[in-house]
C-alpha cells in the first residue's frame, strides 16, 4: 500500500507539473526513476561480483599449501581485490541493472503513466543518466584509489604467506632499459625484514653500448640489490669488448649509478590494468623517455578517462528499448538485451583498440569512435521509437 501510495504521488507531482522538459533540477520523479535505477544496478552488480568472487576463490584453492598460504590467506586476498573486481564488472552491471530497473517500471505501467501526464523520454533518460552518474563517480575515485590499493594488498598477503613473510612480490624474466643500458634479470623479489624493504634480482646481465650502438660490455651479476642508498651489485663478471681486444674482470661488489629504480622497473613487469592514472603516466614517460614500446600503458591509460562516458554511452543506448519493446517482455528478455548491449560494445572497443594499436593510431580517437557509433544508434533507435 505504500508503494502504491509513493506511485501515486509521483503521478500527481507529474501530473501538476503538465508538460516537463529538461529541468536544472531533479524532481521527484526523476528521484523516483534514479531510486529505482540504483537500487536494480546495485542488485544486479552484487549478484555478478559475488559469482566473479567465488570463481577467484575456488582458483586459489590449488595454490594454498604453499609455505604459510591456507585458505584464510586466500579469502583474505580474493577480498582486498573486490574494489578492483566491482570496477570492471561495473559497466555490464550498469547497463543490464538500468534496463531492469527500467523494465520494471514498464512493466507495472508506471512509464506509460509518466508519459501520460507529459514527461518526455528525453526527460525520463536524463533521470537514469543522473542515477548513473552518481555511481560511476564513486567507481571512476575507486578505480583511481582503492583498486589499485587493494590490488596491492592482496599480492603482498600471497606473496609473503608463500614466502614466510620474507618476499612481497615477485618477478620473472625482467627487462629495463635506461639510457644506453639495458637490463635482464632471471627472477626479482621485493624482499622485507622487518621496516627495512629492498628490490633484489638474481642472475643479472648489463649491456652497456657505446654513442655508435656498437656493444661495449657485458656485465653478469649473481644479485642486484636495490635499496634506499642505490643498486649494489655483487659478484660481477664484466667484459669489456674494445676495438681489437676483450678484457674480462671479476668484481666482488660494485655501486651502480643508474637513473632506474624500483618504481620504474616495477613498471616494466606489472600489469598496467592494476595502476593508477598517475603511475601510468610515469610509466609511459619512462618507456618513452627509453624507447620502449609503451602500447599497452598507453591504452589503459586512455581507457580510463574514456570510462565514465562509456558506462553513461552504454546505458542510455539501451534506455529506448525500455520504452517499447520492455513493455511486454520478462526478465530474460531484458536481461539478454542488456549482456548483448555490453558485449556488443565491448567487442567494439576492442575492435577498435587493436586497430589503433595496428596501425598506431591515437587511442583517444579510438575510444571515442565506438561512442560515437554507440550513441548514433541509440539516437536513431530513439527517433524511431519515438516516431
Amino acid at each position: 500500500m505504500a508503494v502504491r501510495a509513493r506511485r501515486e504521488d509521483v503521478h500527481a507531482e507529474a501530473a501538476s507539473r503538465g508538460s516537463v522538459g529538461m529541468m536544472p533540477f531533479p524532481k521527484i520523479h526523476d528521484l523516483y526513476i534514479g531510486r529505482v535505477v540504483i537500487v536494480t544496478v546495485l542488485a544486479t552488480w552484487g549478484i555478478v561480483l559475488g559469482l566473479d568472487l567465488i570463481q577467484a576463490t575456488i582458483g586459489e584453492l590449488g595454490d594454498i599449501g604453499t609455505g604459510r598460504y591456507d585458505f584464510m590467506h586466500a579469502l583474505v586476498s580474493i577480498l582486498y581485490t573486490a574494489p578492483r573486481r566491482a570496477y570492471t564488472l561495473f559497466p555490464t552491471a550498469a547497463v543490464v541493472g538500468a534496463l531492469m530497473g527500467l523494465g520494471q517500471l514498464a512493466a507495472s505501467s508506471e512509464l506509460t503513466a509518466l508519459r501520460a501526464v507529459g514527461l518526455s523520454r528525453r526527460r525520463l533518460s536524463g533521470a537514469v543518466a543522473l542515477a548513473l552518474a552518481l555511481l560511476t563517480l564513486l567507481m571512476v575515485v575507486n578505480g583511481e584509489t582503492l583498486a589499485p590499493w587493494g590490488q596491492r594488498q592482496a599480492d603482498n598477503v600471497k606473496s609473503e604467506a608463500k614466502s614466510n613473510n620474507a618476499i612481497s612480490a615477485q618477478y620473472q624474466g625482467v627487462w629495463a632499459r635506461e639510457g644506453d643500458m639495458f637490463l635482464n634479470a632471471h627472477t626479482g623479489q621485493q624482499r622485507t625484514s622487518g621496516a627495512d624493504h629492498w628490490l633484489e634480482l638474481r642472475d643479472v646481465s648489463l649491456y652497456q653500448f657505446d654513442e655508435r650502438g656498437r656493444l661495449a660490455s657485458i656485465a653478469q651479476a649473481a644479485v642486484a640489490e636495490h635499496r634506499q642508498s642505490g643498486w649494489l651489485l655483487r659478484d660481477v663478471v664484466r667484459t669489456r669488448f674494445d676495438d681489437a681486444s676483450v678484457r674480462q674482470e671479476h668484481i666482488p661488489e660494485e655501486r651502480w649509478k643508474t637513473q632506474l629504480d624500483d618504481a620504474a622497473l616495477a613498471a616494466s613487469v606489472t600489469r598496467p590494468r592494476y595502476l593508477p592514472s598517475k603511475e601510468l603516466k610515469n610509466s609511459i614517460d619512462y618507456f618513452k623517455r627509453n624507447g620502449l614500446d609503451s602500447l599497452d600503458f598507453e591504452e589503459i591509460y586512455w581507457s580510463r578517462w574514456f570510462y565514465a562516458l562509456n558506462v553513461l554511452a552504454l546505458c542510455l543506448a539501451a534506455v529506448p528499448f525500455a520504452f517499447g519493446s520492455l513493455r511486454s517482455g520478462g526478465l530474460g528478455k531484458r536481461l539478454f538485451i542488456g549482456i548483448v548491449f555490453a558485449l556488443g560494445f565491448w567487442m567494439l572497443q576492442t575492435l577498435f583498440g587493436n586497430l589503433a594499436r595496428a596501425y598506431h593510431i591515437d587511442f583517444r580517437i579510438a575510444y571515442l569512435l565506438p561512442l560515437v557509433v554507440m550513441m548514433g544508434t541509440s539516437m536513431l533507435l530513439f527517433r524511431r521509437r519515438s516516431g
